[in-house]
């Protein structure tokens, strides 16, 4: 693939998000943060990277508090987890300590299948909101999530580059840099 075919691919995969289902994951994030709850990011590998910049990005750039939480920040509770427990469940196990009702969670998985995130979002699901961030077909993320984001590409740079852009598309309707 040469860089040409590569941008070709990124903008088709831009304008082929589905623009209500972006609105609403943004009504769910304004809701959550107009109610003072947290709104708990995760994903792994890539995943993980751009959850920890959704929180920086909208922790330090909206103009009042935001409570905004990333699960992979932590290396000694992840190793600990994986290690004693299992890596199925570090994030999961996270919320059970630190989730309150009615706190939103988003998991962030290109494939929409790792089972952490899967683990994670089921629970949350029984206390409070859950938007899953996914791509390929959406996998089980897309199924479980009460509302999801799901980038219809079949490539994981082009389904990562648009989960960073969705964090920025959040910020700025957000109000954030105003």
């Amino acid at each position: 693939m040469n860089l040409s075919e590569y941008c070709n691919d990124l903008i088709e995969a831009i304008e082929d998000l589905d623009l209500q289902e972006v609105g609403e994951a943004i009504g769910m994030i304004r809701e959550a943060w107009n109610r003072g709850s947290q709104i708990i990011c995760m994903g792994n590998g890539g995943s993980a990277l751009t959850a920890q910049h959704y929180i920086t990005d909208w922790n330090k750039g909206l103009k009042k508090p935001f409570l905004g939480r990333c699960l992979v920040d932590n290396i000694g509770l992840i190793t600990a987890y994986a290690n004693d427990v299992s890596y199925e469940e570090v994030f999961e196990r996270q919320l059970r300590v630190i989730m309150r009702p009615g706190d939103l969670v988003i998991g962030i998985s290109g494939s929409g299948n790792s089972e952490n995130v899967i683990r994670a979002i089921s629970y949350a699901n029984l206390v409070g909101h859950t938007l899953g961030i996914c791509g390929f077909d959406g996998g089980d993320l897309k199924e479980i999530a009460q509302r999801s984001v799901w980038v219809r590409c079949e490539d994981m740079q082009i389904i990562e580059d648009v989960h960073l852009a969705l964090g920025h598309m959040i910020f700025k309707a957000l109000g954030g840099n105003e």
